[in-house]
């Protein structure tokens, strides 16, 4: 699944959609969400990236130094790589 622009407002919950209907449809496989168009995202749309992977195990592909650290967040990592603490 790839996403562009801003996940902000009104898109994080277009997002929540698209998604709970490609996981429906995705059987054994998994989720792969492509940030690499992304410019924005607001804290709504990045609790929402984190749900999708807890729910979902969903991976991300990114390329700046913020997608990556979006991808990091959402898969509950720090800069370093390692696992934060709950």
């Amino acid at each position: 699944m790839r996403l562009e622009g801003r996940v902000t407002g009104p898109w994080v919950k277009e997002c929540d959609r698209a998604c709970r209907s490609v996981l429906s449809s995705l059987g054994s496989k998994r989720l792969r969400i492509d940030l690499r168009g992304v410019t924005h995202v607001d804290p709504s749309g990045r609790r929402l990236l984190s749900e999708i992977h807890r729910r979902a195990g969903a991976t991300f592909l990114a390329d700046t130094p913020m997608t990556k650290y979006l991808a990091r967040e959402a898969q509950g990592q720090s800069e370093n790589g390692m696992k934060e603490e709950e």
